[in-house]
C-alpha cells in the first residue's frame, strides 16, 4: 500500500537504504524500541556514518512511534525533546 506498486529501489521511497547522504548536516534520529521504523533508523544512522555525517541515534526503551508527542504525559517524551533541544543548540551555536 505504501509503495502503490512503485519500484521500491527509488531513493525517495526508501531513503534509509538508497539516499545519498554525502554532505548532509548533523542528524539526530530518535526512535523507541517499540518503533515500527526502528530498523530503518538504525540503517539510516549506519549509512550516515559511512558518508562521514555526524549522526546520533537516540533509542528510548519501551516507547512507540512519535512518542515525543506525549510530552507532559510520558516522562521519556520530555526527556527526548530536551535531548533534541540540546542537539539543536550545540549545532546552531557552532555555526
Amino acid at each position: 500500500m505504501y509503495l502503490a506498486s512503485q519500484d521500491p529501489d527509488q531513493p525517495l521511497l526508501a531513503p534509509a537504504v538508497h539516499a545519498d547522504l554525502t554532505g548532509f548536516p548533523p542528524i539526530l534520529l530518535q526512535a523507541g524500541t517499540n518503533e515500527l521504523l526502528l530498523d530503518d533508523s538504525v540503517r539510516l544512522a549506519e549509512r550516515a556514518r559511512e558518508a562521514d555525517v555526524d549522526v546520533i541515534l537516540d533509542i528510548t526503551a519501551g516507547v512507540p512511534h512519535v512518542f515525543q508527542a506525549f510530552a507532559g504525559t510520558l516522562d521519556e517524551a520530555g526527556q527526548a525533546l530536551d535531548r533534541a533541544a540540546l542537539f539543536l543548540t550545540q549545532h546552531l551555536d557552532a555555526h
